[in-house]
């Protein structure tokens, strides 16, 4: 993926200066948001929209990697994508102070609340690492969504109650583990955070990043409710795999997510 991708259409959702971004494609990284962005790609006709939710641990964004690659690979499967910049939690505010706990989640509901009013089409929200925290955590808000698309996040064990492995250390700022504690994704004694959608999940079994029991837990929780959850373990994946590394058996996840939709979109 070396040729550079089109200009994103632009939508804002906020005010203030423009993200601050480094780097040049495909490596490109957004390290400050003080105004919220929508990034889209058109599609003549789509079938369905995706909002797209890069990882970086609600540190930065990992613009190219888990973002534009992501949107034009849906946009080519004829998905229109929509990339979503937003806040993160802890990082200075511009006004003296830092972005709260849920800023995340806060741009997170406004991108969904402008996705709402376009012309209707069946809604997937796809996340990859924390963006797949927050993908999980957006779909409990979104119950009319087509599904949720979740990859090597961490979802629950980064609660400070629920830790794995215990002892590990709390996440700094502080706001970011005040999220983590305020949504932990699929865990029954938390029913505030356990997505009613159908969910895709892809995990990497050696994950020192995410270890696998975020997913484990969460599918314990899809059993005993009867939720629908489609899980893949990948043997020999690194974290952060995204559509880059094709070395091993994870290499298929893309076909699988999208035959996935396909049957999503099939069921209406």
């Amino acid at each position: 993926m070396s040729d550079l991708p089109p200009d994103p259409a632009v939508t804002l959702l906020g005010d203030g200066p423009a993200p601050a971004m480094e780097g040049e494609w495909p490596d490109r990284q957004v390290l400050r948001v003080a105004r919220p962005e929508l990034h889209a790609l058109a599609v003549t006709a789509p079938r369905g929209r995706v909002l797209i939710l890069a990882g970086g641990g609600y540190a930065r964004l990992m613009y190219d990697k888990e973002g534009m690659e992501v949107a034009r690979w849906l946009a080519r499967a004829g998905l229109e994508p929509h990339l979503l910049l937003h806040r993160l939690p802890g990082q200075p505010d511009g006004a003296g102070g830092t972005w709260p706990a849920d800023v995340a989640l806060q741009d997170g509901l406004a991108a969904l609340a402008h996705l709402d009013a376009l012309e209707p089409l069946p809604l997937f929200i796809l996340g990859l690492s924390s963006g797949g925290h927050l993908a999980g955590v957006l779909a409990c808000h979104a119950p009319q969504a087509a599904g949720a698309l979740i990859g090597y996040a961490p979802l629950n064990a980064n609660h400070r109650d629920h830790k794995f492995p215990p002892g590990k250390p709390d996440y700094p700022p502080a706001e970011k583990q005040d999220f983590y504690d305020a949504w932990p994704v699929g865990l029954a004694a938390h029913p505030h955070g356990v997505p009613r959608v159908p969910l895709f999940l892809a995990y990497a079994l050696g994950d020192r990043s995410v270890p696998v029991q975020h997913l484990t837990r969460l599918l314990e929780t899809a059993a005993a409710e009867g939720l629908d959850a489609d899980a893949h373990v990948f043997g020999r994946a690194p974290h952060g795999f995204a559509l880059r590394d094709r070395s091993g058996s994870h290499a298929d996840w893309p076909q699988l997510a999208l035959a996935w939709m396909d049957r999503r979109l099939a069921c209406g």
